[in-house]
């Protein structure tokens, strides 16, 4: 398995490299698609919020100044005129919410075609509406006044759809349409006052652009929920590989690294964590102050394993195996692990003098080359290390116990160590379960 962080830089007019991989998983596409029919919903009830106070406006208007209205409208506006566009209109809104809510509840999208059927029907909303004005005002009064401006509600709203093609649409309905208004209603006897085609040609091309421009914005919006989306769901593959544990810090890392988890051989420092005699102290606490207690031991020990670059791999129980050099490389893996532990150590002394439960904690370090990788089936993965140097470094932490310890590591570790392990103090050749030969322990401070 890799991780792909995709681009950010992308060709607007043609596929990215983000584009161009083979696969997209279902979980990608399901959570795009959720998305953009957020984000269409949110335009619908801005659509009909805008409708509502266009509405209340113009009857505040009509009840305030009746006489202004008469001489606008030559007294041919009447409230049913209002009433005959905004109500078939905000219901036929409401029936496009409800079906893309129902959608999203099913987890499917809408088809291709109802998108571009709803935007002719909405687009040509205002040209039913400038109908009716020129009806009452003339065509150049009606033309001229504010009705086909309202197009740009469309447009700008249209963004939201993030589908430059849906968008540029809506701008070719809308100044097809209004040129079509201004030449159906066009003199034919050549007034002087009355604008020429070229005055109409060049409104209606305004508007066309305007879409485009709104198709451009929606295109780039839509990228970067892809890009958003990508990242999340890499995050989430990370997480659910090395587990939920790991710091948002390695995540991070992780995919800025791009670090390759196909299985490979490496060369690592493995370490197990075992507080003794938990189980004993856990019956006598009820399960929430067991949990409580490891939750905030854990919480420490983890932070500074952080904080020298390494990972849990597993939490087992009352313990957890610790991996230092994978997935993320280091160059010092044995000097990273022995410091972790010294100071893992030193922080269970402080959180053992403020609690009223005391634990003891015993580790064991080994050092040695893994096989690294996903390990699982099809649908569910753990990035895990395998081979003896996992086995035997279990050894050292279980000896703990034998020679009342708390830190050992194997020779291995003490020869990568060199001289910053001077106190090290060798326990000399000791039968380690499992192996037929003896295995030299060294035990530190």
């Amino acid at each position: 398995m890799r991780i792909v962080i995709p681009e950010k830089t992308v060709k607007f007019w043609g596929k990215g490299k983000s584009d161009q991989e083979p696969a997209v998983s279902a979980d990608f596409q399901r959570a795009l698609t959720q998305e953009v029919m957020a984000t269409e919903l949110l335009r619908i009830k801005a659509l009909i919020a805008t409708t509502a106070l266009l509405a209340l406006i113009l009857w505040t208007v009509y009840l305030v100044a009746p006489e202004a209205v008469s001489r606008v409208w030559h007294g041919n506006l009447k409230p049913h005129y209002l009433y005959s566009i905004i109500v078939p209109f905000i219901l036929f809104e409401l029936w496009v919410h409800g079906a893309i809510a129902r959608h999203m509840r099913q987890g499917r999208d809408l088809p291709i075609f109802r998108r571009y059927l709803g935007a002719l029907i909405e687009t040509s909303m205002p040209t039913v509406a400038l109908a009716l004005h020129i009806n009452s005002m003339g065509s150049v009064a009606a033309l001229g006044f504010v009705v086909p401006m309202t197009y740009f509600i469309f447009i700008i709203l249209s963004t939201l759809r993030l589908d430059f093609w849906l968008s540029t649409f809506t701008g070719a309905v809308a100044a097809v349409q209004l040129f079509c208004m201004a030449m159906f209603y066009h003199s034919p006897t050549g007034v002087e006052a009355e604008p020429s085609i070229y005055y109409h040609a060049a409104r209606s091309l305004i508007i066309l652009i305007c879409g485009v421009l709104a198709g451009a914005v929606g295109h780039q919006l839509r990228r970067q929920f892809e890009a958003s989306i990508k990242a999340a769901t890499a995050r989430d593959r990370i997480t659910n590989l090395f587990g939920q544990h790991v710091s948002p810090q390695v995540v991070e890392r992780l995919m800025a690294e791009g670090t390759k988890t196909d299985s490979d051989t490496r060369r690592v420092a493995v370490m197990f964590v075992d507080f003794r005699s938990f189980t004993a102290g856990a019956r006598t606490r009820t399960p929430q102050e067991v949990v409580d207690r490891l939750d905030g031991a854990f919480a420490v020990l983890v932070d500074i394993l952080d904080r020298h670059g390494g990972i849990v791999n597993k939490f087992l129980g009352d313990g957890f195996l610790a991996l230092f050099g994978a997935p993320l490389q280091a160059p010092d893996p044995a000097h990273r692990a022995v410091a972790a532990a010294r100071e893992m150590l030193e922080a269970n002394e402080r959180l053992n003098e403020v609690t009223s439960w005391p634990l003891r904690i015993g580790i064991g370090i080994h050092l040695g080359e893994v096989v690294a990788g996903n390990i699982g089936s099809p649908r569910r993965k753990e990035y895990t290390v395998i081979g003896d140097t996992v086995n035997f470094a279990s050894r050292p932490e279980a000896l703990n116990k034998d020679f009342n310890s708390q830190f050992l590591i194997s020779e291995a570790v003490r020869d990568a160590l060199g001289e910053a392990c001077r106190d090290a103090v060798s326990l000399g050749e000791v039968e380690v379960r499992g192996y037929e030969r003896p295995m030299a322990v060294w035990r530190l401070a």
